[in-house]
């Protein structure tokens, strides 16, 4: 099996918020979906209670997750846009519930600076922009000034996108880490994540996948979230709630494509696959001159 340059896996720091880190490389991390919403498409519901939604952050990471995304709006094509006050009602109780917990990494879900500010103020580390930093230009300067990290996602969404797959990759993001680092934030405090299923079609959510390796040229860590995408349903034939065993099939694959962290909505499930995962990399570069 061929994998990705050795450098894909040697140790790298993900510097975090409020003095935080956290080691890439070696072996995959997790972040765990916390979806406090009423219409996710997976989990719209379920966590909607501050108290439900805190035991169900910290039973993710009693299951292995690495950090927990809080997220106040879903992203789903066709839900309802809520107002920033809405999502920060939403968010804003678990995350402050959640800081109480120095074991939990807490990533807050959001486009907005403000809604950003205050959870990064509240004990947020990451922030996962679905819109790259740029819908709302202010918020790579919140990331900055709040020392946190921030994972700046590809989205085909509301624009005309080059013909390649990839290179429109390339190009979105060569826009994003231009504002992020006129901003101060530093390459050790980013990931990027191709966004699978944002304005992309089965098609390309499987050439995405085909691609990955590809993406490495960026020179960052990336992040893959595949979990219950749409695309996986097409493939398996199952709903949203039951596509784990196939989320976790993607997350495996990835892993030997080079993705660092997986945000999954099952810890678990991609736990144990992606433990046997790490154990093929780590096989394949002891075998390797250098590696022992």
């Amino acid at each position: 099996m061929q994998l990705p340059p050795d450098s894909v896996f040697d140790p790298k720091t993900l510097r975090l918020g409020r003095d935080r880190a956290i080691e890439l490389g070696p072996c995959a991390r997790l972040m765990g979906i916390l979806n406090v919403t009423p219409d996710s498409f997976s989990d719209g519901g379920l966590h909607a209670d501050a108290r439900i939604a805190v035991d169900a952050a910290l039973a993710m990471v009693g299951e292995g997750a690495d950090m927990v995304d809080i997220g106040g709006e879903s992203t789903r094509p066709g839900a309802e846009p809520v107002s920033a006050l809405e999502e920060q009602r939403r968010v804003m109780p678990v995350i402050e519930a959640l800081s109480a917990h120095p074991e939990v990494l807490i990533s807050v879900d959001t486009w907005r600076a403000e809604t950003a500010r205050l959870a990064l103020a509240a004990g947020a580390h990451l922030v996962n922009d679905v819109w790259g930093l740029q819908r709302e230009p202010e918020m790579a300067r919140v990331v900055a000034d709040a020392g946190a990290a921030v994972a700046i996602m590809h989205t085909g969404r509301d624009r005309e996108r080059l013909p390649d797959l990839v290179e429109d990759q390339f190009f979105w993001f060569a826009g994003s880490l231009e504002i992020a680092r006129k901003a101060g934030i530093a390459d050790d405090r980013i990931l990027l994540d191709p966004g699978f299923g944002f304005a992309k079609d089965a098609g390309d959510n499987l050439e995405l996948m085909v691609r990955f390796g590809e993406l490495h040229a960026l020179g960052l860590p990336l992040l893959a979230g595949t979990s219950r995408k749409r695309f996986l349903g097409g493939l398996t034939g199952r709903e949203a709630p039951d596509r784990d065993v196939g989320t976790t099939a993607t997350s495996v694959a990835l892993r030997l494509a080079g993705a660092a962290m997986f945000r999954v909505h099952n810890v678990a499930f991609n736990k144990d696959g992606l433990a046997v995962a790490d154990a093929m990399v780590q096989s394949s570069r002891k075998k390797e001159p250098g590696h022992g």
